[in-house]
């Protein structure tokens, strides 16, 4: 699922210094209100200096709301002062929701549960359902004409998981990237973060392979160190506890505010090997414009990894440990123009210049196929041959 939640991510200043500065006033509108208030934090009662706050329109906590305050920039965020205050002018009427943020404290995007915000719900419904998630946290207001209403906002101390990584000769791990597990109430392990590029946390160990994964809300969590990869979903995970698998990893308990130290995780250098093929389809060998390739476990089909084919259809999962896998494919399909050959390039019929006739292009998609592999050294031959799958005929489901 594509997540584009911007109103988690405020943008942040690249100097503190300069931010006040930077941030221009707007000039006064009789037709709209001032907001200001205090930021405090609520572990030590003093003001949040130079943490972020920003303002909901109420309408985006309903899933078929109107954008009633339309005119305000949600992308626009207010920065505390020295005292943990701070003013936003020229507010459209309305009612609103205001929330701050800050490093070590509450942060929705670490606290919000994305797995469950179905894309059957659209944009704006799995927007709706984000945000009430964390509404207990947002401070209620209403923005008036010429009126200025004051606010005060408190934000709660997170909890940090913290630890080292190194290799199996006691060298540190230098620059690993983590992923992160949380239990729900449900007995669930839910993915902590949300994607914005290739990773769901930005954390990474230091010259010494320390890491802090901080922000957090109370709870119970898993976390694993990523091997090197472009893509986070086909990188091996090697988890506290010393597993490849986050069903057999160490569970780390935190409770509101705590630290908790000595997630330790140890990276082997030896057992792991690279599993590589090629997907094309079977009728002419030709490859199909896209597939997903999944590396599950044998025994429980729990998957380990995941990633799309390149161009010319290989793949390959590096660092994979010794163990019995299923090669799975799925999501195979392409285009191509009525009467073109499957093997020539630029999927539909084009004239002597140039020009595409897209009504004569037709998708052609192929059936999920798997195979199982005993893996115990490099394999370099997980090649998967594809059938295009039987079309429904007009009328059938």
């Amino acid at each position: 699922m594509t997540r584009r939640w911007l109103w988690v991510l405020p943008a942040v200043c690249g100097m503190m210094s300069a931010c006040p500065e930077d941030e221009a006033p707007r000039r006064p509108d009789p037709t709209k209100g001032t907001i200001t208030g205090i930021v405090l934090c609520t572990d030590t009662g003093k003001p949040a200096r130079f943490a972020n706050v920003q303002l909901l329109p109420a309408a985006l906590f309903h899933s078929s709301g109107q954008k009633q305050n339309g005119d305000l920039d949600l992308d626009e965020t207010a920065v505390t002062d020295l005292d943990g205050r701070f003013t936003i002018e020229a507010v459209p009427p309305g009612d609103y929701f205001a929330y701050a943020t800050q490093a070590g404290y509450l942060d929705p995007e670490r606290a919000v549960d994305f797995a469950s915000l179905g894309p059957k719900a659209g944009e704006d419904g799995q927007l709706a359902a984000a945000l009430n998630q964390w509404k207990d946290h947002f401070v209620e207001l209403m923005a008036s004409a010429q009126h200025t209403t004051g606010v005060t906002i408190e934000i709660d101390r997170g909890a940090e998981i913290e630890g080292t990584v190194s290799y199996d000769d006691a060298s540190p791990a230098i620059g690993m990237r983590f992923d992160l597990l949380r239990k729900t109430a449900e007995d669930k392990w839910i993915e902590v973060g949300q994607t914005g590029s290739n990773w769901t946390l930005e954390e990474a160990s230091d010259g010494h392979g320390r890491y802090r994964i901080s922000n957090l809300p109370a709870g119970e969590y898993k976390v694993c160190t990523l091997l090197p990869d472009k893509d986070e979903h086909a990188a091996e995970r090697i988890c506290a506890g010393n597993t490849f698998r986050t069903k057999n990893a160490a569970t780390i308990k935190v409770s509101a505010g705590e630290t908790r130290g000595g997630a330790d995780i140890a990276i082997p250098l030896t057992g792991m090997y690279t599993v590589a093929g090629r997907v094309t389809v079977g009728v002419d060998g030709h490859v199909p414009g896209q597939a997903t390739v999944h590396l599950l476990y044998a025994d429980d089909r729990e998957e380990a990894r995941s990633r799309g084919i390149r161009k010319d259809g290989s793949f390959s999962f590096a660092y994979v440990p010794a163990d019995k896998y299923i090669v799975e494919v799925t999501d195979a399909k392409d285009a191509r123009g009525q009467g073109q050959s499957a093997n020539s390039e630029g999927g539909a019929n084009s004239d002597s210049s140039g020009a595409s006739d897209a009504a004569a292009t037709e998708e052609h998609r192929y059936t999920d196929k798997e195979i199982s592999l005993n893996v115990q050294s490099d394999m370099n031959d997980a090649d998967i041959s594809l059938v295009e799958a039987v079309k429904a005929k007009a009328g059938e489901q």
